[in-house]
């Protein structure tokens, strides 16, 4: 007897497959191979003249370091946030949940405008660190401020469901047979959240490594000191020096996608060590 398949909802594999790279081609690919093409009008000398020279250098260090430390900062205070949200109630939570993603929403600009003027010397906050020493905007202090805001809740967001379906009698078996709040969260809490923890980092810290809007205003741009390496692609094209911009750009591109190669990889090992627990 033939039995009956069930209707898809979609077309089949072949279709879909079909258009889903069609589009990842299109969206992606096709923009990302023009960087590489249009780079490859230089010769090598004038590439690595281009890339490696101490302006460009100095952008490198501030963009990726500061980009790793808020994607850090966000991976603590993240999950922090996720477990005061998942595991309290307290009034007002509802409201504090959707400020999350106010950062989501809120256009780039009017962030850096907003972060600039909280922390400008005369400043809400700025007025009150300054004569401490602590200086905020138009420095790379400034950078870390609006680069942690704008990927908090990217780890939030991915951590946040992933601890709503933890069991938290897990947690009290622990504690039966023994265990402490710094046993049971090690070794019995953070394993599970491994993962989605790091993909929350890993999307913090893309977010932050291409972050222009909520920069450039708080940065204070001051060359080798506090200026983003996506500024000086800009400065580039706006100097129609679409090759020496494009150059800039594929070192971004290899050394975003090392790191996150790297994360992904930690990522996978992570699942295959829970796996086996």
């Amino acid at each position: 007897m033939a039995v009956a398949k069930t209707p898809r909802v979609l077309p089949g594999l072949p279709l879909t497959l079909g258009y889903s790279l069609f589009y990842l081609g299109l969206v992606v690919l096709v923009p990302l191979s023009a960087v590489f093409l249009k780079s490859a009008t230089l010769d090598w000398e004038q590439f690595w003249a281009t890339v490696s020279a101490p302006r460009v250098m100095a952008s490198y260090r501030v963009t990726f370091g500061t980009a790793l430390l808020a994607a850090s900062l966000n991976g603590v205070f993240g999950l922090i946030f996720a477990w005061v949200l998942v595991r309290y109630s307290f009034p007002g939570k509802r409201v504090v949940d959707a400020l999350v993603d106010l950062p989501f929403a809120l256009p780039t600009a009017v962030a850096g405008i907003a972060l600039t003027a909280i922390y400008a010397g005369n400043g809400w906050l700025g007025q009150w660190l300054e004569p401490l020493g602590v200086k905020v905007a138009f420095t790379p202090l400034g950078i870390l401020v609006a680069l942690t805001f704008i990927g908090l809740p990217f780890v939030v967001r991915t951590v946040q469901p992933v601890l709503e379906e933890l069991d938290t009698e897990l947690e009290e078996a622990a504690a039966c047979l023994g265990a402490d709040r710094w046993q049971t969260f090690w070794r019995v809490v953070l394993p599970v959240l491994l993962p989605a923890l790091l993909t929350g980092f890993a999307l913090a810290f893309a977010r932050a490594v291409g972050e222009y809007g909520s920069v450039i205003f708080i940065a204070g741009n001051v060359p080798l000191v506090s200026e983003i390496t996506p500024l000086l692609i800009i400065s580039k094209l706006e100097q129609f020096d679409y090759a020496g911009a494009t150059a800039i750009a594929v070192v971004m591109l290899v050394v975003s996608f090392a790191l996150l190669f790297l994360i992904n990889g930690l990522q996978i090992w992570a699942n295959r060590s829970r796996a086996r627990s």
